[in-house]
């Protein structure tokens, strides 16, 4: 990443310390592939403290996101859709879009794309069904990852190591009395899922909604993603399931392909 030459430049009169710190830390953030706490505090002369509280916001903002197994930091979403226009390639999100807009007016169901967080799942983007009964728009939220099927669809691509060593980090919380709170049951489950092709949520996470999820391959440039179809359980039949299930196969294929060509 090209940096400007500081001596070249004349400091501002009056210089925000806690702005310089974060604008620094999203420069670290476009140099170390795997960022680390310890690396903030070397790089900015900050305290542990400090360190996690700029990361923090960088996470709650989108633009940083933490790998859920090694800890590390890397470039959220939204520091890449920043850094798209000056050559850093195309966003997840705009990889995305089409395939979105296709699957939703295919399934005319609420539709998201999201990405895997330590904390669960965060919707990046998502398009809300017309009808008058829908499942919300949750974009820009958060939920956990073992009560969506967008979570479980992503969890499904680690090892049972690997999400025991997440999930033993939090509480598996019940949002409902359908959501999987034993660390075995959800393992079960997420074979299950694997084998099956695509993650199922039956009310685990809202009473009265259902949805699936496909987890976007991991050469889909930035951390696990995935997308997903809910809608509200009184109309999802066996049909429907199957029908948005194919649906976000083709969307799943276009985003590869689009981000291939983009990325080349």
């Amino acid at each position: 990443m090209h940096r400007f030459d500081e001596a070249d430049r004349t400091p501002p009169a009056y210089p925000v310390a806690a702005v310089d710190r974060t604008l620094q830390l999203l420069q670290l953030l476009g140099e170390i592939p795997e960022l680390r706490l310890a690396d903030v505090r070397e790089r900015l002369g900050v305290g542990q403290s400090t360190a996690h509280r700029l990361v923090a916001m960088l996470v709650y903002r989108g633009f940083a996101v933490q790998d859920p197994v090694s800890r590390a930091y890397r470039a959220g979403p939204e520091l890449l859709a920043a850094g798209s226009a000056a050559g850093r390639g195309a966003t997840l999100r705009d990889a995305a879009a089409p395939a979105l807009l296709t699957l939703a007016r295919t399934c005319a169901e609420t539709v998201h794309l999201g990405v895997l967080e330590p904390a669960g799942v965060r919707y990046l983007v998502g398009i809300e069904s017309e009808r008058a009964l829908r499942v919300a728009d949750r974009t820009g939220g958060t939920r956990p990852a073992h009560a969506t099927s967008m979570g479980k669809s992503m969890l499904a691509t680690l090892t049972d190591d690997e999400v025991r060593a997440l999930c033993g980090r939090h509480r598996l919380s019940s949002p409902t009395d359908r959501t999987i709170t034993d660390v075995d049951a959800l393992l079960a489950e997420l074979d299950a899922t694997r084998r099956r092709g695509y993650a199922r949520n039956s009310a685990e996470m809202e009473p009265g909604v259902s949805s699936v999820a496909i987890a976007l391959p991991r050469t889909v440039p930035g951390p696990p993603a995935a997308l997903s179809v809910a809608a509200p359980e009184v109309r999802w039949t066996g049909h429907a399931e199957q029908q948005a299930v194919r649906a976000l196969r083709a969307a799943a294929a276009t985003i590869v392909e689009r981000s291939s060509v983009q990325n080349n």
